[in-house]
C-alpha cells in the first residue's frame, strides 16, 4: 500500500456496524450506507465486523444484496477490533454487546429491533436501510 492510500484509508472517517456474527445486518448497513453516502459525495465509509464472525456470508444475504445491485463476492465477516471501534464516527451495533471490545467512554447506538435476516431478507433490510437513510441525512 502506497503512503498515499494509506493516509486516505486512515482520514476518512467511518461507521463501524457490528452484528454478532458479521455477516448479515451489519453487512447490509454498511453496503447501504457507502451506497447512500457515495450518492452524495459524503466521504464517509461504512464497515461491516462481527463479535463472533461466521466463516461466510449466507447465500440468503448475497442474493438479497446481488438483487438489490450489490455485489459482495470479496466480503468475508471479520471481527471487530477495540481500536476500529475507538476510532469510528459513529458505531453502530444490532443486538450485541460491545462492552468487552468498546474502548471506555465509546458511545455505541443500538439497533436491537431490527427483524431478523433469517426470519426474512426484505423485512430486515428495509429496517435497516430507513435507518441508515436517516443517518445519512444528518451527514448531508
Amino acid at each position: 500500500m502506497t503512503r498515499s492510500a494509506e493516509r486516505i484509508i486512515w482520514d476518512t472517517p467511518t461507521v463501524v456496524f457490528v452484528c454478532l456474527h458479521g455477516a448479515a445486518k451489519s453487512v447490509i448497513a454498511a453496503a447501504y450506507w457507502n451506497r447512500f453516502a457515495d450518492e452524495r459525495s459524503i466521504h464517509v465509509r461504512a464497515t461491516a465486523a462481527g463479535i463472533d464472525p461466521d466463516s461466510d456470508i449466507p447465500l440468503t444475504v448475497r442474493d438479497g444484496l446481488r438483487e438489490d445491485g450489490f455485489e459482495i463476492r470479496d466480503v468475508r465477516p471479520r471481527p471487530v477490533s477495540r481500536e476500529e471501534l475507538g476510532s469510528a464516527a459513529r458505531v453502530v451495533s444490532f443486538g450485541c454487546d460491545l462492552s468487552d471490545v468498546a474502548p471506555p467512554g465509546r458511545f455505541v447506538e443500538r439497533w436491537d429491533d431490527v427483524p431478523l435476516v433469517s426470519d426474512g431478507f426484505a423485512a430486515a433490510r428495509d429496517a435497516i436501510v430507513a435507518r441508515v437513510r436517516r443517518m445519512v441525512d444528518l451527514y448531508g
